[in-house]
């Protein structure tokens, strides 16, 4: 069908309000129909979208201070319904996010914030309560937690937004409206024709919900579908035998890293020689060549080597045998007590029942019985009120795939004050050194500094082993040939669909 793009996607959505969302799937489908302030390009680098102007010291938007934050806003932008866009809904979204009848998962950024100011309908003006760098990419941008803004003339009156139509039936400023919603098989938009950075190409979008990666490649086969959404490596194996005439594959680095994630406050993973254990025990190049053939690299934390803030100084941890038996029998288990643990995984990844079944084996031959448990994506990423198996630890372990923002700012995934239900650091991890080295991180403006900040951020996660980093992926998107101008950024792919067409 001309001029309509149909993207198979295999997570299966739980909400369509962005402030709500968990997944990424749950990003990439609000990003169709809401806007944030700041977005990136494909390069990664920090552009308007909301916003006219990335506040910065030098341009004024930020004070010399460090403690407030100006955003002038557009002033041709309006709802899908006809409403103008003005300073009251970033306000109101503010104040939506941080409003504890609401089931935010992560407040990370907006905490920050002490009050909001609206001098006029094209201005918001944020200030903080302290410094904090990785604000502008962080509060309404291209964040681990990418929240689109809502309508204040919609929702302004409510007193929560957890269980409301509009979470199954929204409206933005998006190059995209939504239609309809019919559960368990598609999601559809049409084209916004008074979208603010012009009409958009593509007329529709038609979202497949199809939760099995085989049918997924087929249908990319049969030209049913034109993406294939976040592919796994095991389909990018598959989609390379395809013709390059008809599929491309797009390989997008992220400031991301799959891996295994350790319960650090219960059962036996709260024991850091378990923890250990089960490093040394895992060859992760091992497992990086026979799992992803060729679409990742062996990871030694969590920020990967793009990033400005990657640390030179690691490496990844070789296998040792030897040492994860000892420190297993340390810790009061060996051949005679042999160990049980549970691990998690998101079921719709053919890689992920893959991984498991490799893992289970490796740690069963150094004394370790590990019971799998396969989960839909909107239970085990659920938010913490939505009783997510991560976000209420219900779990000793959990294959785990983080995607983040921009900035690399990973406070929301290692700093005590965001374990759930504050926020994302759902391993449950908590160290008084690392706590001091993010606050180093977060309050000085100057990447130099920062970057020694991060330097120990790294090697303090090294140390204490709240999760075991296997690989650093890369985003795999097939796509037909036809599908024009998809130029994916390192944190969500549809920043730029007005642009797209077929």
């Amino acid at each position: 069908m001309p001029d309509t793009l149909r993207i198979a996607v295999g997570f299966v959505p739980r909400t369509l309000n962005p402030l709500l969302g968990t997944q990424t799937i749950e990003a990439s489908l609000a990003r169709l129909v809401t806007d944030i302030l700041v977005t990136v390009d494909a390069q990664g680098n920090l552009v308007p979208d909301l916003a006219k102007e990335v506040p910065t010291i030098e341009n004024g938007d930020i004070s010399a201070d460090g403690l407030s934050v100006r955003y002038r806003l557009r002033e041709n932008v309006k709802w899908h319904d006809g409403q103008p866009f003005t300073s009251k809904d970033v306000k109101f979204s503010y104040d939506a996010i941080m409003n504890p009848n609401n089931d935010i998962i992560s407040r990370h950024g907006y905490d920050v914030v002490r009050s909001v100011d609206t001098p006029d309908d094209h201005t918001v003006v944020f200030h903080l309560k302290h410094r904090f760098a990785p604000f502008v990419a962080t509060v309404f941008g291209e964040s681990d937690s990418p929240y689109g803004i809502l309508p204040e003339h919609l929702l302004g009156k409510l007193k929560s937004i957890n269980d409301i139509p509009y979470n199954s039936a929204p409206v933005g400023t998006g190059p995209f409206k939504f239609v309809h919603w019919l559960r368990a098989n598609e999601i559809e938009y049409e084209r916004f024709d008074d979208y603010f950075l012009g009409k958009p190409k593509l007329k529709k979008i038609i979202v497949k919900l199809i939760p099995d990666e085989n049918t997924e490649i087929t249908q990319v086969r049969t030209h049913e579908v034109d993406w294939m959404y976040e592919a796994s490596v095991n389909a990018y194996k598959q989609l390379r035998e395809l013709p390059l005439d008809e599929t491309h594959i797009v390989l997008t680095p992220y400031n991301g890293y799959s891996g295994i994630m350790f319960n650090n406050a219960k059962g036996p993973t709260k024991d850091i020689r378990v923890r250990k254990a089960i490093l040394y025990a895992l060859d992760k190049n091992a497992l990086v060549r026979k799992l992803t053939f060729g679409a990742a690299d062996a990871a030694t934390q969590d920020l990967p080597p793009f990033m400005w803030a990657y640390s030179k100084t690691l490496s990844p941890t070789p296998s040792n045998l030897q040492a994860a038996r000892s420190l297993l029998a340390e810790a009061g288990y060996g051949p005679t007590h042999r160990l049980p643990i549970e691990l998690y995984f998101e079921q719709s990844s053919t890689l992920n029942k893959t991984a498991s079944v490799q893992i289970q084996a490796i740690l069963h031959d150094i004394g370790i019985d590990v019971h799998l448990h396969q989960q839909l994506s909107s239970v085990m990423y659920g938010g913490y009120g939505a009783g997510g198996t991560l976000a209420r630890g219900k779990y000793d372990m959990a294959l785990y795939l983080w995607i983040a923002g921009i900035d690399p700012d990973d406070s929301s995934q290692f700093s005590c004050s965001e374990r759930p239900p504050q926020g994302f650091n759902q391993s449950f991890y908590c160290s008084a050194a690392m706590d001091a080295a993010q606050k180093d991180a977060l309050e000085n403006y100057d990447q130099s500094r920062r970057k020694i900040a991060y330097t120990r951020i790294q090697a303090q996660l090294a140390k204490d082993v709240p999760l075991d980093f296997l690989w650093w992926p890369k985003q795999i998107q097939g796509i037909s040939s036809d599908l024009k101008g998809f130029d994916p950024n390192p944190v969500v792919e549809t920043w730029d669909t007005y642009r797209w067409s077929i």
